[in-house]
């Protein structure tokens, strides 16, 4: 999640942001994404960092899954959980998701690494969910993590990648005393967007499950009426600068009427 959602870069013309891209809001009639997710297409960072490797940003979500669908090029995701650090390959077909509290970096082996990405509980990150893996000092600073994580343009986004990248790092060095103290840290940045963040998850993911149970129960009952009010919807993409590569993301959810 970038401090400035929506900012747009001087020299790119891409607009900062996060994997998905999306809206919040379901659509008024129940049309919204299936299940509520986000999706995006994600060309990972090329972009070569301290330790030789070219990719993104590491970060972790505190509320939302992810998931990748490798379309093309090869990388990995290396990911750091209360279990230890691990990478798994990406390579074409391939598909690679894992739970909140995962710290994960992309990395793009061949220059080529192309991702479609589905998240959970669209919206979220682009209220906050994420959080970059900067050093303590940083998190520790409401405005100095606000500046960090703010990327306007490419050279915004290669000094956020580095500053995570050097945190991450520390933190696969330091064992799982320093992840539980990142842990807790993440969990004070987002804490006064909780409120914000359940009124997102209400209006997407929430609502979208309950609908299939209100046409469980009108199927019961013998009620079509839901039948006859279906409909196609399509998205256009749009460029974003994303924590871990250039985004083509799509606004899958509209605003409904004001209750």
């Amino acid at each position: 999640m970038t401090a400035a959602p929506g900012a747009t870069g001087p020299a790119t013309g891409a607009k900062a942001g996060t994997e998905t891209g999306t809206e919040t809001e379901l659509e008024p009639d129940g049309a919204g994404f299936p299940g509520g997710v986000g999706v995006s297409g994600l060309s990972v960072y090329d972009w070569e960092s301290a330790d030789g490797r070219c990719g993104g940003s590491p970060h972790m979500h505190l509320l939302c899954a992810e998931a990748y669908v490798v379309v093309a090029g090869a990388g990995a995701v290396q990911t750091l959980t209360w279990e230890g650090f691990a990478e798994t390959p990406l390579t074409p077909g391939a598909v690679v998701w894992f739970t909140p509290g995962t710290i994960h970096r992309l990395v793009n082996e061949d220059g080529r690494l192309r991702i479609v990405v589905v998240m959970q509980n669209s919206g979220l990150p682009e209220a906050g969910d994420a959080v970059f893996t900067f050093p303590p000092d940083v998190l520790d600073d409401p405005a100095g993590y606000r500046a960090a994580a703010a990327a306007a343009d490419e050279e915004g986004a290669r000094r956020r990648r580095d500053l995570a990248l050097a945190g991450f790092l520390a933190l696969r060095e330091q064992g799982r005393e320093a992840l539980a103290d990142f842990h807790r840290r993440a969990a004070a940045i987002v804490a006064p967007r909780l409120g914000a963040f359940e009124d997102r998850w209400r209006a997407g993911a929430l609502r979208a499950a309950e609908a299939t149970g209100e046409q469980l129960g009108a199927l019961r009952a013998g009620e079509l009426g839901h039948l006859r009010q279906a409909r196609v919807r399509s998205a256009e993409p749009g460029p974003r600068l994303g924590m871990c590569g250039r985004l083509d993301t799509y606004p899958l959810f509209r605003p409904g009427p004001a209750e």
